[in-house]
């Protein structure tokens, strides 16, 4: 067998684990994984903030201020930061 055959079949074996993966968790949890951290109550709950926020605050621009929980009050999407606000 050539080698980039081995490659190809490597690589699609990898990429089909890897829905079969993902496949499984959603049917399992019933919903996407959220890893948005604008809308993840885990990670604002730990306290993990976007990189955008966390320089904005450090810079004193920031827009929004924590709640008395200790969660951000922040909305939206974090991708979505425009680094120059």
């Amino acid at each position: 067998m050539p080698v980039w055959l081995i490659v190809i079949l490597c690589t699609l074996i990898a990429v089909g684990l890897f829905v079969l993966g993902i496949s499984l968790t959603l049917m399992i949890k019933g919903h996407p994984i959220d890893s948005e951290i604008s809308t993840n109550e885990n990670m604002q709950r730990l306290g993990i903030k976007c990189a955008v926020q966390e320089t904005r605050e450090a810079d004193g621009t920031a827009e929004c201020a924590s709640s008395a929980s200790g969660l951000s009050s922040c909305t939206g999407n974090c991708g979505a930061c425009d680094i120059e606000h």
